[in-house]
């Protein structure tokens, strides 16, 4: 029996591009949680200015990641049949929903936007 490898639609050259973006937004919203920590500790303003930019460029490279993988998952009848690949792309819409509903939040105010 055969099975068909799911190859990525968005690449460059034999370089997929939705694996190489993914880790961008997961580094920034994983900052952006250390720096909403020191910022509660401290009341060091730098720290949710630091948050409010980490949290912006995680949403911004999730987005990008989401349009590649959405290439690919469009693209690609393998991807779309292989089980795993429904929830993945809701849960990401989910994620990049509240990611953007919390950099609202972080670019009104820092004290409310990490202390509620």
């Amino acid at each position: 029996m055969a099975y068909d490898t799911p190859r990525s639609t968005a690449r460059i050259g034999a370089h997929p591009i939705h694996p190489m973006l993914i880790p961008f937004p997961i580094a920034c919203f994983v900052g952006a949680l250390l720096t909403d920590i020191a910022y509660w500790q401290t009341a060091n303003i730098m720290w949710a200015d630091f948050s409010t930019w980490l949290v912006t460029v995680g949403v911004i490279m999730g987005y990008l990641a989401a349009i590649a993988g959405l290439i690919d998952f469009l693209g690609s009848r393998v991807i779309r049949a292989l089980a795993p690949a429904w929830p993945h792309v809701i849960g990401n819409l989910v994620v990049l929903a509240l990611a953007t509903v919390n950099m609202l939040v972080h670019t009104r105010d820092a004290w409310t936007s990490v202390v509620p």
